[in-house]
């Protein structure tokens, strides 16, 4: 397959694989407090794109953004970590 640019890239966990070719993947992010200059965990779950359901939950994983493939899903799991 052709690689066609460059593509996000996050690393999260697997926190659900009930879905067929699908995972529910949370990705933890740390910002810093503008006015409290306070570390805060945020957090995002995003579906994506799992062909062989190898991933179970609990499993780390990276996902790498593509094109839509339904209504919510737009990333892809690459990798198994």
């Amino acid at each position: 397959m052709r690689e066609r640019g460059h593509r996000k890239i996050q690393t999260g966990v697997v926190v659900s694989d009930k879905m067929d070719k699908t995972v529910v993947v949370k990705v933890d992010r740390i910002i810093k407090h503008p006015v409290y200059n306070k570390y805060i965990k945020r957090s995002a779950k995003y579906k994506a794109h799992d062909e062989e359901n190898r991933c179970k939950t609990g499993d780390r994983v990276q996902i790498t953004a593509s094109r839509p493939l339904s209504k919510d899903k737009c990333w892809k799991v690459s990798q198994i970590i």
